[in-house]
């Protein structure tokens, strides 16, 4: 990656990123209630890689809009 790219670059790069990962997130979720039934162990595993997902979109959310999010942190 050597060329140099402006801040309306990255952001479109990070939007499309937060779009994809948004993609990916819903699509696992749907996944993981399809497997329910039938294998909860694969059902558990898609959910977890929606969860994956989900937390990559949020930090790319707070990439493009910081501050504006709910902090969730652990004591």
């Amino acid at each position: 990656m050597t060329d140099v790219v402006d801040s309306d670059e990255i952001l479109r790069r990070i939007q499309r990123a937060r779009s994809w990962a948004k993609h990916e997130e819903e699509a696992w979720k749907a996944r993981s209630d399809e497997l329910q039934p039938g294998d909860p162990s694969s059902s558990r595993d898609a959910d977890l890689r929606g969860h994956t997902y989900e937390a990559i979109r949020k930090l790319l959310d707070e990439l493009v809009t910081p501050g504006v999010h709910e902090v969730e942190m652990d004591a």
